[in-house]
């Protein structure tokens, strides 16, 4: 793999493709990170500064940590890491109350034009970010309602994506903006017939190694919120992960005290069924953090049939066939790539759709 190092001004300084191992991740819907980890030489000082810039295909990460290990035995080690771009979001918070109610694209667009794009205060602008519009239906025929007080940028949108399978990301364009965009992947499983089959399976030799994780541990089907004032009076709103309510020991149970959700905003008295909408969010949210978790982690074949990047993409759901007899509709939600001395390899991370 090849690094291109920029530096502040986004100028390229290095072509980095030595190293003794590398470990670079993307990710769906949260940020992405690096590992650069290297036999010291002063000269990699010169261009692996905080603050500088790495890319690898269509992602750009920031450097944020640079550590010089001692080994007399071994020799000194120099280890880089960072984050993907969407992290810049993590330097903002949404400063005041915001109220978001409508589409949810156009109210995402507007709490980053208010706090990062274009906001009142000119120290809070961030200069090369700017909002590319989706017109995938998928994205453009969602709607939010919630309120939000001194919450991260990151946290808020990373959240509300989550809550309905969406991505987001933050690319590089030619001309130096950072452009801010939320997608949906494609569906490539046999339960369609508008895209290609993707199957990942041993059965085609183009699945190596794999691991599987399931765990209901922490998940959570219904949750009751309350809103805010005196507990004997206050509005209390159950929401459901399912359509059905659960039951006996299928229901699993939690809350969450939203009192720091005002029904009195700036903008005056919200009406009940809006306040009811703003807890409900609030509950979507939170039991979206709840979730059963079934995770497998695959190592692509070399010589795989498919290309990452040409015949699947981040986001998309592919059809996967596993040594342990488990197979079903899989969504991309994670992707490693890993070089060392040995070679190169890449893992994707897929996330069962139940």
């Amino acid at each position: 793999m090849e690094l291109v190092v920029l530096n502040t001004d986004l100028e390229p300084i290095h072509i980095l493709d030595s190293f003794g191992s590398l470990i670079w991740t993307n990710r769906y819907s949260t940020y992405g990170d690096f590992e650069i980890f290297t036999p010291f030489e002063t000269s990699l000082l010169a261009f692996l500064q905080a603050d500088n810039y790495l890319t690898l295909s269509d992602t750009t990460m920031i450097i944020e940590d640079v550590e010089i290990l001692s080994d007399p035995e071994e020799g000194n080690k120099l280890k880089v890491t960072g984050r993907s771009l969407e992290s810049i979001l993590d330097r903002r918070i949404v400063w005041g109350q915001v109220i978001l109610n409508g589409n949810f694209q156009t109210e995402i667009e507007r709490l980053l034009n208010e706090n990062a794009i274009d906001p009142t205060d000119p120290y809070r602008k961030i200069n090369r970010l700017i909002f590319e519009e989706s017109v995938d239906p998928a994205i453009t025929s969602l709607a939010v309602s919630g309120q939000y007080d001194g919450e991260y940028i990151y946290d808020v949108i990373q959240t509300l994506c989550t809550e309905r399978n969406i991505g987001f990301k933050i690319s590089l364009t030619e001309t130096g903006d950072f452009s801010f965009k939320l997608y949906s992947g494609s569906d490539r499983s046999y339960e369609q017939t508008d895209n290609p089959f993707v199957i990942f399976s041993h059965k085609y030799d183009n699945l190596g190694s794999t691991n599987y994780k399931e765990s209901k541990k922490d998940s959570k089907t219904t949750i009751l919120v309350t809103g805010e004032g005196d507990p004997l009076t206050r509005l209390e709103v159950v929401v459901e992960n399912s359509v059905e309510p659960k039951t006996d020991l299928d229901r699993r149970e939690m809350y969450d005290d939203a009192s720091d959700i005002s029904q009195t905003t700036s903008e005056g008295t919200l009406l009940e069924e809006v306040y009811i909408l703003e807890l409900t969010q609030r509950g979507r949210e939170k039991l979206s953090e709840k979730v059963i978790i079934q995770l497998f982690d695959g190592q692509i074949e070399a010589t795989s049939m498919y290309a990452y990047d040409v015949d699947f993409f981040m986001g998309d759901i592919v059809q996967l066939e596993n040594e342990y007899g488990l197979q079903g509709r899989a969504q991309v939600t994670e992707l490693i790539r890993f070089q060392d001395l040995s070679g190169e390899n890449t893992r994707p991370t897929f996330t069962q759709i139940i």
